[in-house]
């Protein structure tokens, strides 16, 4: 028989079948999450600083490298903590916090590449009209709608999740709270609170990623309409940094939360490269192939490190 007693903090016991690892573990989750910060932090740096760069495409880059920096920040610092040999434990109003901002964040992500899908449909079918249709005003709406609706979603998962009644074992078999572990430790029958959230998660990455693979189809037609083999090289230079980014962003969705039988181990690490490798790659999949950011990222780094001009 289960203790009656609420729980009030939770221990995370960390990535399965790791043991003896945590000193590996931390300088190269430590080295993975400085490199990510640095990166979108210079992304972020280099289209503030450049006028050049003040148009809709970049704006919501610089949000996504934004979402970029506070993403692997949700869960990282307390793995970090513990990986070097601090408590495990985590207070239940932490554990709903990391469960929240994760979502939150990833929600936000997802309801952005979807925005930056359409963008880049407009400006490529629609040049001459892009700076109307993609004004200051609809850009501000499209961004912060990208927040509130990610919001909305972490909201009702978080709810969902915690409105269980948590009264036995409170050691979280995974590196963060997340939704399929807490489910287990929960004191009441969970079968239709994970249908419901299995539905709620799938259809959200499902429901962006059509609207994505739609722009991305009419995007094609267009390019293909270009006279210009430069117009064209560059659009398909543009358009395959963006899909790389998405396909690396949507893919763990898919392996962690859509499988019918979870494996822990896989579903850790999984989680450890969408949480910190992803968000890392991100700087450089959007300026090694972008002369633009290029440029710009150049003039920062002189400006930071006085290197001379070339």
């Amino acid at each position: 028989m289960r203790n009656a007693s609420v729980v009030t903090e939770f221990i995370l016991l960390g990535i399965p079948h790791t043991e003896d690892l945590e000193a590996m573990l931390f300088v190269l989750f430590l080295s993975f999450y400085i490199f990510t910060l640095m990166g979108n932090l210079l992304i972020l740096l280099a289209i503030v600083s450049s006028t050049r760069l003040h148009t809709p495409m970049y704006f919501f880059l610089c949000k996504l490298a934004v979402c970029d920096m506070f993403f692997p920040s949700v869960s990282s610092p307390k793995m970090l903590f513990y990986l070097s040999g601090n408590s495990r434990v985590i207070s239940c109003a932490g554990c709903m916090s990391q469960l929240f901002f994760y979502h939150f964040l990833g929600c936000t992500e997802c309801f952005l590449y979807t925005v930056m899908a359409y963008d880049g449909f407009v400006a490529i079918r629609y040049p001459l009209r892009y700076t109307i249709i993609m004004s200051h005003r609809v850009c501000a709406i499209l961004a912060i709608g990208t927040s509130f609706f990610g919001c909305i979603q972490a909201t009702f998962l978080t709810t969902l999740t915690f409105q269980l009644p948590y009264c036995g074992p409170n050691e979280v078999d995974y590196y963060f709270c997340d939704i399929p572990v807490m489910l287990k430790l929960a004191c009441a029958d969970t079968s239709a609170l994970e249908m419901v959230g299995f539905i709620s998660v799938g259809l959200m990455p499902l429901s962006c990623f059509l609207l994505i693979l739609t722009s991305y189809s009419l995007i094609v037609c267009s390019i293909l309409q270009i006279q210009s083999t430069e117009g064209r090289r560059r659009a398909f230079s543009t358009c395959s940094a963006h899909l790389t980014a998405i396909l690396l962003s949507f893919m763990p969705v898919v392996l962690i939360y859509l499988q019918p039988t979870p494996n822990p181990w896989l579903n850790a690490t999984v989680q450890v490269l969408n949480n910190l490798v992803t968000p890392m790659l991100n700087p450089l999949i959007y300026s090694l192939r972008n002369k633009e950011v290029k440029y710009s990222l150049r003039k920062v780094l002189q400006q930071v490190a006085f290197l001379p001009e070339k």
